[in-house]
């Protein structure tokens, strides 16, 4: 690429790190916030609090361990998707889509990434999705390529609730100055950092800032990525993107997961800002408990001055005799006795647990821990299921960021796939493939698709539970043939996952028993 620093004006430019390091200034408390939670994440709530983080200043991983189990269970439930034509004539494209975009993740390893959005969705309440064409992908062809995205390093106008009413978006990335300059020949010479990104880099490295600014004009999404003050590359000035824009479905590449949202911000908060007043005070209880046993446990005397005691055979624990002169009483020598620990403390701190535990919906049974007595699978798996209320819904929520994310793909794939495509899909051997050209989405006519998502894993819990069922309705003779009346009548009173099957597999095994008798 050629440097276009000459044509492109310089006072827009300006316009545009004046924007950049105003949005960034609207964002310092959640900047403040981001790095805080950080802390509690490692386990450096100690930091937070004002202290050193010293082994006397133990830290508990409740917190933690609730994070980790909502984790967890976003990732038993990966989500997958299926596209759904709004016209008969969209059919074989649906069908084609929905095979292929699951291929297209695979090859860029979204499950990783899906992975990384949760735990930054959960700790800090909003997951960044960039969902960009990557030239550099598949042999200099390009390909779709999903990433996260620091919060830390992406800008937006104040006061706005969703992402695309910005009127300017900025994405900061650091760059090695090599790999800058290879990219565009003579720009990494004398260029600065016009503002300060947090992406942590090793000190002696030699790093620039890149920033992309997206905008939208007239309806088009147009790009501009400049360095320091040196534009670099502007879209609406290349021939092949200047009339049709950046991305032909004039949208920013992003899609924010939020899990709790805030009013008037298009970011939330997490578990963290949640649970941490809880976990601050488990930790400041057990810090004042473990000292006072750690005191308790370690004696401690009261000495006179003229005690007369051998203080070295006295604190040797591997001597069996201790000298001393004259007599021995307890007014030269008396133990110190430490205030003893109530147990109302002890229950203070176990209440306080609870309660994060509770507001959380972190409880014993949904992270596998039951009452006792309670053994069978179908009721461990009841009991999770009214316990993980909260957790369908957060995964419920990133089921509706998964499918703006595929929605951004077809607009990719209409835009971007003018050759066929072969891809390796999933079917009965692995060994399915298809091949995919965009000439049925692109074009005058521009079909529209909608995206059903459903999850790809389930819960060990809950398929254990059909198997239960599936055995059950066994026990009570559903599948006898003689009872096929009774057992339909029964299965339409009922909702189960897999219902419509069991009723073809009674239905159907009634009328081969039927055609059996009648040949003998």
């Amino acid at each position: 690429m050629v440097i276009i620093d000459r044509e492109f004006p310089k006072e827009r430019l300006e316009e545009a790190v004046g924007l950049l390091r105003e949005y960034k200034r609207a964002k310092a408390p959640l900047e403040a916030r981001l790095k805080e939670e950080e802390l509690w994440w490692q386990l450096r709530q100690w930091e937070v609090f004002g202290g050193e983080g010293e082994e006397r200043n133990p830290a508990s991983a409740w917190l933690f361990n609730n994070i980790a189990n909502k984790h967890a269970d976003a990732m038993d439930s990966m989500p997958s998707p299926a596209v759904l034509p709004r016209e008969p004539g969209d059919i074989k494209d649906a069908e084609a889509l929905s095979k292929i975009i699951p291929a297209i993740m695979e090859r860029g390893n979204f499950e990783q990434v899906y992975s990384d959005a949760w735990w930054y969705k959960l700790k800090h309440g909003t997951a960044a999705y960039g969902v960009f064409w990557n030239k550099a992908l598949e042999d200099g062809r390009g390909d779709i390529d999903i990433s996260t995205i620091d919060l830390l390093n992406i800008f937006w106008e104040p006061g706005i609730t969703d992402i695309q009413q910005s009127r300017n978006l900025f994405i900061a990335h650091r760059w090695e100055r090599s790999e800058l300059e290879e990219a565009f020949p003579g720009s990494a010479k004398g260029v600065g950092d016009i503002i300060d990104v947090v992406t942590q880099t090793r000190e002696r490295d030699d790093k620039v800032t890149v920033v992309d600014w997206y905008y939208k004009d007239k309806g088009r999404l147009h790009i501009c990525k400049f360095a320091g003050d040196r534009a670099l590359y502007a879209s609406e000035l290349d021939p092949t993107y200047k009339d049709r824009g950046w991305y032909e479905h004039g949208l920013y590449p992003v899609v924010f997961d939020t899990l709790f949202p805030v009013e008037g911000q298009p970011v939330g908060f997490g578990y963290i800002a949640v649970t941490k007043n809880p976990q601050e005070y488990i930790d400041r209880l057990g810090k004042n408990i473990m000292e006072s046993s750690l005191m308790a446990s370690r004696p401690r005397y009261f000495a006179a001055r003229a005690a007369g005691i051998n203080e070295e055979e006295f604190l040797d624990w591997d001597r069996p005799i201790v000298h001393v002169e004259g007599a021995i009483n307890e007014e030269r020598l008396r133990p110190i006795t430490p205030y003893p620990v109530s147990d109302a403390y002890i229950r203070v701190q176990q209440l306080k647990i609870e309660e994060l535990k509770e507001t959380s919906s972190n409880r014993d049974f949904s992270s596998g821990g039951v009452n006792s007595g309670v053994t069978a699978a179908s009721a461990i798996s009841a009991l999770q299921e009214a316990g993980n209320k909260t957790s369908r819904d957060m995964i419920s929520a990133g089921y509706r960021a998964y499918s703006r994310i595929g929605q951004l793909m077809i607009e990719l794939i209409r835009q971007f796939y003018d050759g066929a495509r072969c891809f390796r899909v999933t079917g009965a051997d692995g060994r399915s493939f298809v091949t995919y050209h965009n000439r049925g989405i692109k074009g005058r006519r521009r079909p529209v698709f909608d995206i059903s998502v459903t999850a790809q894993k389930k819960n060990p819990f809950a398929r254990i539970s059909q198997n239960e069922l599936a055995k059950e309705l066994y026990r009570l003779g559903f599948f006898k043939p003689e009872l096929k009346r009774q057992a339909l009548g029964a299965l339409e009173l009922m909702d189960f996952e897999g219902k419509e099957r069991v009723k073809e597999y009674i239905s159907n095994h009634e009328e081969g028993e039927e055609e059996h008798g009648k040949t003998e």
